[in-house]
């Protein structure tokens, strides 16, 4: 037998691997070599591999890197922060947007972005996400502003596609100038699993972007072959506002204009009907649902089983409210429930590959992430929990993902054949030394939203 060399080697575990057959291995093995996974089988792997390094996964999960399809990382300056003790309490969505979030996007520095790209990277690379599309919105910092995310990734080692989120909240300028940093950014950092940070394109949301934008957004998705991201029928105020200025729905209006396309990852689509989502199918648009995110804001609750069933591809994001990608799952699973008052919607597994390798599917990488196979990129995580209520076992393994685990219970993170997370503490990165650093910066931050006030709604007008 000929020993092949491999940089890891991880015996004993239960393998999800998310392939095609959704094989779930019991006493499995998972080989990665350099960046590349080039072995994946089930029982004793015996003298098969040498490594330089073998973990054990016995009463383990180990599963292929976890993929969130919409984030917002700078939102995480903003956790438990008093300034909202200070504000007029939103009472629907177009408010939460005017007295928060743009209020607090108007304030964002460079340095602000880096503290936040920092400590959210830590968050998600922590509860086993290896893989994010982040949007960016900083409209006082536009210019280099995702460099500075790429930074603070890069120290932390997790994946990240980044974009800026161009808009006309104040004019078609500053919407120009946000496409120009995305171009600009894609152009350095094209979209290829080679490196640890990409490029993408985003704009913010039809209401605040005219035609003209959606056109130039498109040119440069399609110039660069690179993902295109917008939020779509978050909020009523969406679908209201389309429908005054162009007599149509949002999805209609973005049919119209050419718009939609394989490349596109709409983001929450909650007021959706069922002709714009039979559009949406018709331009295989990707949606990137945001269960928690919505419930936070009281949005609505996003059609995802009718999507499903037209067969348009859906993954899980998180919206930049609670990053851990088990609690994101976990809503997922219970929400559509409730909301349809059915209990069987939305089955485990389904679930489980909107995290996985749908997931990929929605970002267009399903040949290189997403599931654990032969030739794909070694990105990788073992779940250790300590207490179960019941066994592990390839029959309950899809149920305990989404109803027992949390992120708390992540041992170990692989990142293109890179440990950056050991024994459920980060292995080379210093960023944890700069938390002291990252609340100062928040601190900050809060004190500048108590003096400045409320951003205000001019271009609705």
């Amino acid at each position: 037998m000929v020993v092949e060399k491999v940089s890891i080697l991880i015996k004993n575990g239960l393998v999800v691997t998310m392939d095609a057959f959704r094989r779930v291995l019991s006493e499995g093995y998972v080989a990665v070599d350099e960046d590349r996974i080039v072995g994946v089988g089930k029982g004793d792997p015996g003298g098969r591999y040498s490594a330089e390094e073998v973990i054990d996964a016995r009463r383990a999960v180990v599963l292929p890197g976890l993929i969130c399809v919409h984030t917002h990382l700078y939102g995480a300056l903003l956790r438990a922060s008093p300034w909202f003790l200070k504000i007029d309490q939103p009472t629907d969505f177009q408010q939460s947007l005017q007295r928060v979030w743009w209020t607090l996007d108007e304030l964002m520095t460079h340095e602000d972005i880096y503290a936040s790209a920092l400590y959210s990277s830590m968050e998600l690379a922590r509860t086993g996400t290896t893989l994010f599309y982040d949007t960016l919105s900083a409209p006082k910092a536009i210019e280099g502003s995702l460099s500075c995310e790429k930074k603070a990734i890069e120290e932390v080692g997790v994946r990240g596609i980044l974009s800026f989120e161009a808009t006309e909240r104040h004019s078609l300028e500053e919407g120009i100038r946000g496409l120009a940093e995305n171009e600009k950014f894609v152009k350095e950092n094209p979209y290829t699993l080679d490196k640890l940070v990409m490029g993408a394109i985003s704009l913010h949301a039809s209401f605040t972007v005219s035609n003209e934008l959606l056109h130039k957004a498109k040119e440069l998705s399609d110039k660069h072959g690179v993902p295109i991201t917008m939020h779509i029928e978050e909020g009523l105020i969406d679908v209201y506002h389309n429908i005054e200025r162009y007599g149509v729905r949002p999805v209609e209006r973005l049919e119209k204009e050419g718009f939609l396309s394989s490349k596109l990852v709409a983001a929450h689509v909650v007021h959706a009907t069922m002709e714009e989502l039979i559009a949406l199918k018709r331009s295989n648009v990707k949606v990137a649902h945001n269960a928690m995110s919505n419930m936070l804001n009281a949005v609505g609750v996003s059609p995802v089983p009718k999507m499903l069933e037209l067969g348009i591809v859906v993954g899980i994001g998180n919206d930049g409210y609670i990053l851990d990608v088990f609690e994101n799952a976990r809503a997922t699973y219970l929400i559509h429930k409730v909301a349809n008052k059915d209990p069987r919607l939305m089955p485990p597994d389904k679930v489980v590959e909107m995290a996985t390798i749908d997931a990929a599917k929605v970002l267009g990488l399903e040949k290189h992430v997403g599931s654990l196979e032969v030739g794909k990129r070694a990105d990788v995580v073992i779940v250790r929990p300590e207490l179960t209520p019941t066994p592990i076992n390839e029959g309950t393994v899809y149920s305990h993902i989404v109803n027992t685990f949390t992120g708390r219970d992540v041992d170990t993170v692989i990142v293109n054949g890179r440990e950056i997370l050991r024994e459920r503490k980060f292995t080379a990165t210093q960023a944890l030394k700069k938390l002291d650093y990252v609340h100062e910066i928040a601190t900050r931050l809060w004190d500048k939203l108590l003096s400045e006030g409320s951003y205000q709604l001019d271009f609705l007008s």
